[in-house]
């Protein structure tokens, strides 16, 4: 089990960031799409209650078929900041993945791994801490800036941090819906993230793991805070 230590504080939050980060690894293409085991992840938080649903979604990245499904409950550990969201998502998240049977393969996270002000988000964070080849797949550009793609499916165009950097991509998953923004987390080149991206949206704006993930946490947690 992947142990790790909720930070006391903002400062000591960003020091974790800044000590992680350099082992990010960039170089690896990752797994080739529409093979071996997808998994994507996500939460919901209830904060009244104080409480935050991990799920954990795998699928057969050829068909697109559940494989396996499962959640994970926690309490909030650390405080909404913008830029450290991680926190307060890993220790559910984990604890989701790790009482799976399968995989988990390839990650996707519903958020951001370069394309973070840190360079450091939760697919970074994630695929830091447990190895695995994770990417980001984002509903809006967070604080970067963009070129609209082109209006079909495929089309894309750099996310583009202040500096210049480029830290994801803009892509179209459908004709003419708004893009997603996808980011390498660990382990992935970003075209290998994109390519990924697009076999796993077959028919939506949003891949099936993040939608798969996003309606199985939302149930588990009405269901953990309906008593």
């Amino acid at each position: 089990m992947t142990v790790i230590r909720t930070p006391a504080d903002e400062t000591e939050a960003r020091a974790v960031q800044d000590e992680l980060r350099a082992r990010v690894v960039l170089d690896e293409p990752g797994p080739p799409p529409g093979t071996g085991l997808v998994t994507g992840v996500d939460v919901a938080y209830d904060d009244a209650r104080d409480a935050v649903v991990a799920a954990a979604v795998v699928l057969d990245a050829a068909t697109l078929d559940v494989v396996e499904e499962t959640t994970a409950a926690g309490r909030i550990a650390f405080p909404y900041v913008p830029g450290l969201l991680a926190f307060r998502e890993i220790p559910t998240v984990l604890a989701a993945l790790e009482s799976l049977r399968h995989g988990p393969g390839l990650v996707v996270c519903d958020g951001y791994g370069l394309a973070h002000p840190r360079r450091f988000g939760l697919a970074s964070h994630l695929g830091v801490l447990t190895g695995l080849p994770v990417i980001g797949v984002a509903k809006n550009p967070f604080t970067f800036t963009y070129d609209p793609p082109g209006g079909r499916r495929g089309d894309g165009s750099p996310l583009v941090a202040d500096d210049g950097a480029v830290v994801g991509r803009a892509l179209r998953t459908q004709h003419g819906v708004k893009p997603v923004f996808v980011s390498v987390g660990h382990r992935v080149t970003l075209g290998n993230a994109c390519a990924h991206t697009l076999a796993l949206s077959p028919e939506f704006r949003l891949p099936e793991s993040t939608r798969r993930a996003d309606a199985l946490c939302r149930r588990a947690l009405r269901e953990a805070t309906s008593g």
